[in-house]
């Protein structure tokens, strides 16, 4: 029987993604683990495995094509001993199977997309391909346990225009799949109806971001420029990503910022002290040393550890608790071509300086190259952001959800500074913390900040 290949979810929260490039053709055959696609998120470019034995029927959405909505069918695969031909005829209405598998440890993606009856799967003449598989889709019902129930498109569509509860509707499609002749006998037996306690409750699980602030209309903003003066660059995924998160940001968490500034000298002789010391290593180019330290590692640590000191400030906000988190994670801002990404170092805190500072640069050249993994910039318990090189004396970010915290550095700049009752010539630098106050009051985001400057103003302790 054929099996319909589909648009795999490389990490939890993809929607969509762009089918980059096929490594197999049609008539190819392909074994489990074989890669077959590579496929864009707003992040990163990832290989795409096949997960059954078979050969390439049918290619349904070519390379290139955009916003290929998760679970779209994308190829067909005819099974062993099957005819290639029959299988690309009827891989439409052939079961969906888990057939791609993403390159992500515990990330296997998952093609959930049911058997659909003929007269709803077959495509309309006048539809292009990639058209239907961008199309988006009516979200599939979930019984009362939590498990997927198995529906039809339409069945699904006529089940919530009608106010209908498909987990108390049985199925008569093939495995339990329920069709639109089972919508229809429930709707004439007036039976199973949707609770509107149970459908508040799914509405408040569901928690949608919120919608984006109304602004001008872009027809507006361009009649206010001569005709010629200016070109267009289209969205892409990574820019819509970072327009819609900092937007559900800014709407939704209740922030305030707390400013330190810190003395470097200390830290600067240690940095250059260890960097004069690290051991070489023999590589292609020839000897190098093994490490060589940033200020910007002294900050990871010195934040990392500020949060294992004041763990009631590693947290994040969820509407019924907040997470306090065991280990500082740490993400750090990396700008990428016309976009950004925070790459993470996990358990910053129990790590070396000089681990910190070889997994950074390996991370921001993955980051580049858009090579990395969804769990290497999902999630973290706070961030880091440095404008420092620019000669940027201050500057404020945006809390970037789920974490609670973000510190901005500024540039070491030298100031007078008292010392001993006397004024000396000192490097100082601006430390900016925005906190979400949902979860970190007032009191609690000064400690922190508190205990940080402490470690970069005594950097020795970030030793021992």
């Amino acid at each position: 029987m054929p099996i319909n290949i589909t648009m795999p979810a490389l990490s939890p929260t993809m929607e969509e993604g762009n089918l980059a490039k096929w490594l197999v053709k049609e008539g190819d055959k392909v074994a489990p683990g074989d890669v077959i696609a590579e496929i864009e998120t707003d992040k990163a470019t990832m290989e795409v495995e096949a997960v059954d034995e078979g050969t390439v029927a049918k290619i349904v959405v070519p390379a290139g094509t955009e916003a290929v909505k998760v679970n779209a069918l994308i190829a067909i695969l005819a099974g062993e001993g099957e005819d290639v031909a029959d299988a690309a005829k009827g891989g439409d209405a052939a079961p969906a199977k888990s057939e791609a598998k993403a390159d992500t440890p515990k990330q296997e993606a998952k093609a959930e997309a049911p058997k659909e009856e003929k007269s709803e799967a077959a495509p309309k003449a006048d539809t292009p391909v990639a058209d239907q598989a961008a199309a988006p889709s009516t979200p599939a019902p979930v019984s009362k346990s939590g498990e997927r129930l198995f529906a039809s498109p339409l069945a699904r569509r006529m089940a919530k225009d009608a106010g209908l509860d498909l987990s108390a509707v049985s199925g008569s499609g093939p495995h339990g799949r329920i069709v639109k002749s089972d919508v229809e006998k429930a709707v004439a037996s007036g039976g199973a109806k949707a609770a509107p306690a149970a459908a508040q409750a799914s509405a408040s699980s569901a928690a949608p971001a919120p919608a984006a602030a109304k602004g001008p209309s872009d027809d507006s903003v361009l009649k206010l420029f001569a005709e010629g003066s200016y070109e267009l660059l289209p969205h892409d995924g990574m820019r819509k990503t970072i327009a819609s998160r900092l937007t559900e940001s800014t709407q939704t968490v209740p922030s305030y910022t707390v400013s330190m500034e810190c003395e470097l000298d200390a830290m600067l002789k240690l940095r250059a002290e260890i960097n004069a010391s690290a051991p070489v290593k023999k590589t292609e180019k020839g000897e190098v040393p093994a490490f060589k330290l940033s200020v910007n590692d002294f900050i990871i640590k010195a934040m990392a550890l500020a949060l294992r000191d004041v763990p009631m400030a590693n947290a994040s906000w969820t509407s019924t608790a907040r997470v306090l988190h065991k280990h500082a994670d740490v993400g750090v801002a990396v700008s990428i071509p016309d976009g950004l990404i925070t790459p993470i170092v996990r358990k910053a805190e129990e790590k070396s300086l000089s681990a910190i500072s070889n997994e950074v640069k390996d991370l921001a050249k993955r980051a580049r190259d858009k090579k990395l993994k969804p769990e290497e910039y999902q999630g973290g318990t706070t961030s880091v952001s440095n404008l420092g090189m620019f000669g940027v004396s201050s500057f404020t970010s945006i809390v970037n959800l789920p974490q609670a915290s973000i510190v901005s550095i500024g540039a070491g700049v030298e100031k007078p500074v008292v010392r001993g009752g006397k004024i000396e010539v000192g490097t100082v630098m601006t430390a900016t913390f925005a906190f979400d106050h949902r979860v970190i009051d007032g009191a609690l985001g000064a400690e922190l900040a508190s205990a940080f400057k402490r470690y970069i103003e005594s950097p020795m302790s970030m030793l021992v």
